[in-house]
């Protein structure tokens, strides 16, 4: 997911977009745990996706405009 990306969507859409990213890294998590998880790289890049939703939430919060 791209910021540009994230940055067009809603209030709504962004913190919907955070609850589905947490529970995909939760799943993630627990198939490293049972050795089920075919690819290791997609929990970073999970992280990097829900680092983006909250710097755009905190960015919106605090009324700076990004271009």
């Amino acid at each position: 997911m791209k910021a540009r990306e994230i940055r067009e969507m809603s209030d709504d859409e962004l913190k919907k977009a955070l609850d589905d990213s947490k529970d995909e890294l939760f799943r993630l998590k627990f198939q490293l745990a049972t050795g089920q998880l075919d690819n290791p790289m997609r929990i970073k890049e999970v992280k990097r996706d829900i680092a983006r939703v909250k710097t755009i939430i905190r960015q919106r919060e605090l009324g700076i405009s990004h271009a």
